[in-house]
């Protein structure tokens, strides 16, 4: 499946987009903050999207002026979550490159997947999070109608080996439908 915006689509991984996530997945600006470890290499970009952005509704974000990955966007089950919801409810998880930080594009992407979710498949509601110091994520969440619903200390972060303190925020369907 493919999404579009007026700027944006959002389409699936392919391998072939390995060397455009390694650009942009390989800045320590990038990675470490949302939880994840900076990619290491071009074929360490490939396997992350084998083995991970080839889940159900995870898609590459590109500019429609030449269908690059610049970061991904995607929906998470609650059954592979931390947060406990029941399965109307779904969690988006989001970065992008950081040539492309402050131009508006993850939140257009967030508001199509807001869209996609709600419309498409029904959710009832949407969550989001972001650990202590991500301040540009807290700012994505709020621009797109999300707000605060609880902090959880001590989550463990597996991927770069530490503890976090990490903020959840919450988008009912009703809410979102009068944003």
């Amino acid at each position: 499946m493919m999404l579009e915006t007026e700027r944006l689509l959002l389409r699936p991984w392919r391998e072939s987009d390995a060397e455009d996530l390694y650009r942009y997945a390989s800045d320590p600006e990038v990675g470490p903050i949302a939880g994840w470890p900076v990619h290491t290499s071009v074929e360490n970009s490939r396997e992350i999207i084998r083995d991970v952005f080839s889940a159900e509704e995870t898609y590459a974000v590109c500019l429609k002026e030449d269908r690059r990955a610049i970061g991904s966007i995607g929906l998470i089950p609650p059954e592979q979550t931390q947060v406990a919801a029941p399965p109307t409810e779904m969690e988006i998880g989001f970065w992008i490159g950081v040539p492309f930080w402050g131009r508006g594009c993850i939140p257009e992407a967030v508001r199509e997947i807001q869209r996609h979710a709600f419309e498409d498949l029904g959710c009832t509601a949407l969550w989001c999070g972001y650990y202590d110091g991500n301040g540009k994520s807290k700012r994505v969440q709020e621009k797109c109608g999300f707000t605060f619903h609880h902090t959880e200390e001590g989550v463990d972060c597996p991927l770069v080996g530490d503890v976090r303190t990490e903020h959840f925020t919450y988008l009912s369907r009703e809410k979102w439908s009068l944003l």
